[in-house]
């Protein structure tokens, strides 16, 4: 039976057999931002369905699969779609793409995602920017016999989302005067939406804003040593912070209103990031 480890050899090795394309830093597209894939200088593109052991995004609005190419000069590879935990996917499938990631080359992690405000301060079209998380309700990528390959077995957690990295995309927001915030993200497992208590307890936990992906990710991440940032684009109040009935057609709609800021940031972030990688 195979290790994950020999897993991720097998998947880094189909890769680079269509390409030896070398990246610096990995983008994980939210939902919204899938279009800033086909924007990029492109080199290569795999589908996931040609990596031997690789889950398959099933979720609308999420192609699927690997760009390689080079985003405002930076060397970037890019997730167009991500996969979730809720889609059946065991937490070691689902953060194979940001392990495989690492593994051709790419030493910082840009996370995006679409989530659900839970503080008053972030309404629909808000982005925010991730400073520390919860990730306590879904099962940690770690758990099972450590990758000794990848990390530490006990990895530290104090500074998940890299302080310097947050600035550069602080002052970038700055320069285009687009509002940011910033707060914490905690991670549900979904598909179903949260309901009103569990809002109010995430909520109580310090939780500013909830979705059903990006902390698992994190978590492996750091595990690797990757510098990691976050921005998430609030699609949405939590439910029971409103009236309103909750769908992915409203997600979906409020993520494209704000693609076209929310690349504009990704772009400027990705040039001041790039500078020092």
């Amino acid at each position: 039976m195979q290790t994950e480890y020999e897993r991720l050899k097998e998947c880094y090795q189909a890769c680079r057999n269509i390409t030896d394309f070398q990246p610096k830093l990995g983008l994980v597209l939210g939902s919204g931002l899938g279009a800033l894939a086909d924007e990029i200088q492109c080199e290569a593109v795999i589908p996931y369905d040609e990596i031997p052991g690789f889950p398959r995004s099933t979720v609308a609005g999420h192609q699927g699969r690997f760009v390689f190419g080079y985003l405002e000069q930076v060397p970037v590879v890019i997730m167009q779609g991500r996969v979730h935990y809720y889609e059946g996917y065991t937490m070691q499938e689902v953060v194979r793409p940001i392990r495989l990631m690492k593994l051709l080359g790419a030493d910082t992690l840009c996370l995006t995602n679409a989530a659900g405000g839970i503080s008053p301060f972030l309404k629909p079209g808000t982005l925010m920017l991730l400073k520390d998380q919860i990730s306590s309700f879904v099962p940690s990528p770690l758990i099972g016999a450590n990758i000794e390959e990848l990390g530490a077995r006990f990895p530290d957690m104090s500074e998940i989302y890299d302080k310097e990295l947050r600035d550069k995309i602080k002052s970038a927001a700055e320069t285009l005067d687009i509002p940011l915030q910033e707060g914490i993200y905690i991670q549900f497992s979904g598909p179903a939406y949260e309901s009103p208590a569990e809002v109010r307890m995430a909520g109580l936990l310090g939780a500013d804003a909830c979705g059903m992906s990006t902390t698992c990710e994190a978590v492996a991440a750091n595990h690797m040593g990757m510098k990691i940032c976050g921005i998430s684009c609030i699609t949405n109040m939590a439910s029971g912070i409103s009236d309103k009935k909750l769908s992915h057609a409203e997600v979906q709609e409020t993520a494209d209103r704000v693609s076209a800021q929310f690349k504009q940031l990704i772009r400027l972030s990705v040039a001041e990031i790039g500078k020092e990688i």
